[in-house]
């Protein structure tokens, strides 16, 4: 059944919907959702790799840092124990991930590209910001949109009804076409100009076409996670975790699947739990690449929904409640078992002092986890711009280069990840492009400092703008007309709205985002929805008439 058959079915089973409970209508919708034509799956097989040299033609001290980027989704920064959280109260802390903090630099003032995770994605690529690309919103698949929308709005928040544009998004492009274009040039093609060997393992989400794949972004090989699922839901080995209080969590375990592909090849099942699947393919291709230069992209979906952890994973983080609470904490241990295992391979195999390895995540924890302590002491979620929703852990170790213990204070974004693995590498920076990012080596070396115009980082969705101009944030709403300015030296949390106390401050932030607008170019296709998002209740709270909340459009 086809994407817009299920579309006229909808409102069929919407302008009956007098006829049926909301539990019935939701339940049909689902249940055709569930049913729609999916491609066929073949059994997991090995990946062959391509290997490099059997003994290195330049000595591993001589040649370029091999670099392994490491991404977390949707990871709180009160998820990891470095900066003295940890879910459950910190039960469950991060070794893993604390010890490659401990071994190289850890930025403490480090923001995601924005509050979602494909623009973010798109900016770690390029060191780019939207306005440059015109990628600014999250592609979702087709229908999705109006299915969410209409569960969202059966549902008691507190909140206003999310509002969806059919006309928009029947005008607009495929979820297969929404992507990043071809001419874009990304960290990859820069790396691989440099004589790198090239991965992509794992999320991608910067388009399904032909132009937008890895592999025809810069990537020599791709094993690309092409469904949801971490193991399928009835596997003995899986422990699930629904939410159902959140309206695309419904929607990805009735549309969920468990397929991946290699270079855009035929589907075929992962070799397991994803997180360690992934990891399993990265240690072959660490092995694999282990005498000449390679950049290893190594994009997890963990911590993601749907929750989903291994029934070993879930029994070792004990009795946390609740249930979805203590899936998400036994989530939170694969993904830091995943970074242990990669530096184990680097020194298994003599790579460790001469591989760069940066991790970090694409935007903030999810509020519609229903955990409200996963991006302490931060306000805002995912799918927000205060400072819970683009704060990120950011760290990079390279020994002999970074000493263990840094700790940098200046702000970092993920726009500056491209030029600093470009510079980590010797690559040159294209020719004609304007990158926007910054070289952070000179900071996690003590060797300088960066400077950018304005000393200002921007994020924007829509009309959802902010501005940080060194210690001053500014977030402007246009929709609901709306200005929120704090500073944060004083006030890190943003407890303490200044607009109306600084209207000079106001005033001169208002002309920075202003001038970064001026030669934008449109986006790349609309945004379809609009969505209400408390700023400090979780989606699994009621939203009370003080609360605060923002709109935003993707």
């Amino acid at each position: 059944m086809s994407w817009r058959t299920i579309l006229i079915v909808l409102l069929v089973v919407a302008t009956i919907a007098g006829a049926f409970a909301y539990a019935n209508r939701n339940e049909i919708i689902l249940y055709l959702v569930a049913g729609m034509d999916k491609p066929d799956i073949a059994p997991n097989r090995p990946i062959a790799w391509e290997s490099g040299p059997e003994t290195a033609e330049v000595p591993i001290g001589e040649r370029p840092p091999n670099i392994i980027f490491i991404l977390a989704d949707d990871l709180g920064i009160n998820d990891i124990s470095t900066f003295g959280g940890g879910i459950a109260g910190g039960r469950v802390p991060t070794p893993n991930i604390d010890r490659l903090a401990a071994e190289g630099a850890i930025f403490e003032q480090a923001y995601s590209g924005t509050g979602t995770c494909a623009p973010s994605r798109a900016m770690l690529m390029t060191g780019r910001y939207p306005t440059r690309t015109g990628f600014e919103f999250t592609p979702t698949p087709d229908g999705m949109g109006r299915i969410v929308a209409l569960f969202a709005n059966d549902m008691d928040t507190g909140l206003p009804p999310v509002e969806y544009n059919r006309a928009l998004a029947e005008e607009g492009p495929s979820f297969q076409d929404q992507g990043l274009p071809g001419s874009e040039i990304t960290v990859a093609e820069v790396l691989r100009e440099r004589g790198y060997h090239t991965v992509h393992i794992g999320k991608w989400h910067l388009g399904q076409s032909a132009e937008s794949r890895p592999i025809a972004q810069g990537f020599d090989e791709s094993l690309l996670m092409e469904n949801m699922l971490y193991l399928p839901e009835d596997d003995p080995d899986v422990v699930n975790a629904k939410l159902d209080f959140d309206p695309i969590d419904t929607f990805l375990w009735a549309r969920g699947d468990f397929a991946t592909s290699y270079n855009s090849g035929e589907l075929f099942e992962p070799g397991g739990y994803l997180t360690d699947y992934w990891t399993d393919e990265a240690l072959r291709v660490i092995e694999a690449n282990r005498n000449r230069p390679f950049f290893l992209y190594l994009a997890h979906w963990g911590v993601h929904t749907p929750l989903q952890a291994t029934r070993e994973d879930y029994e070792a983080v004990g009795d946390i409640q609740p249930h979805r609470r203590r899936v998400y904490a036994a989530m939170i241990r694969a993904l830091d078992r995943s970074v242990g295992r990669i530096m184990d391979r680097l020194e298994a195999e003599g790579l460790a002092d001469n591989t760069m390895i940066v991790f970090s995540s694409d935007n903030g924890g999810a509020g519609y986890l229903g955990l409200p302590e996963v991006n302490a002491p931060f306000r805002g979620w995912k799918i927000t711009l205060f400072e819970g929703g683009i704060r990120v852990p950011l760290f990079v170790r390279w020994p002999g280069r970074i000493a263990p213990g840094t700790r940098i204070t200046t702000p970092a974004a993920h726009i500056d990840l491209m030029p600093t693995l470009a510079a980590a590498s010797g690559a040159r920076l294209p020719d004609g492009v304007p990158i926007d990012g910054r070289n952070l080596l000179p900071l996690a070396t003590g060797t300088g400092t960066i400077e950018r115009p304005n000393d200002a980082i921007f994020w924007q969705s829509g009309y959802y703008q902010v501005v940080r101009a060194g210690d001053w944030k500014l977030q402007i709403n246009g929709r609901q007309n709306e200005a929120w300015l704090f500073n944060l030296a004083t006030d890190p949390t943003e407890q303490v709205n200044l607009a109306s106390a600084r209207p000079d401050k106001l005033a001169e932030l208002r002309a920075l985002l202003n001038a970064h607008q001026e030669s934008a170019r449109p986006p790349l296709y609309p945004y379809t929805l609009e969505s209400p998002v408390a700023v400090d209740r979780t989606l699994a709270e009621q939203v009370g008439p003080d609360d605060e909340y923002i709109y935003w459009p993707n």
